[in-house]
């Protein structure tokens, strides 16, 4: 059985997309919060 195609050969091909996932998984962080905080606030029907 062969390795390739995992995730770890795709980003050691691809050294920037490293970066670009770090900055996704932040804003997705800092988002969540907001979301939240926003459904509770909402007024219901």
């Amino acid at each position: 059985m062969s390795d390739k195609g995992t995730m770890s050969d795709w980003l050691s091909e691809h050294p920037r997309m490293i970066g670009v996932l770090f900055m996704i998984g932040l804003l997705l962080m800092q988002a969540a919060p907001v979301v939240a905080t926003g459904a509770e606030a909402s007024p219901g029907p």
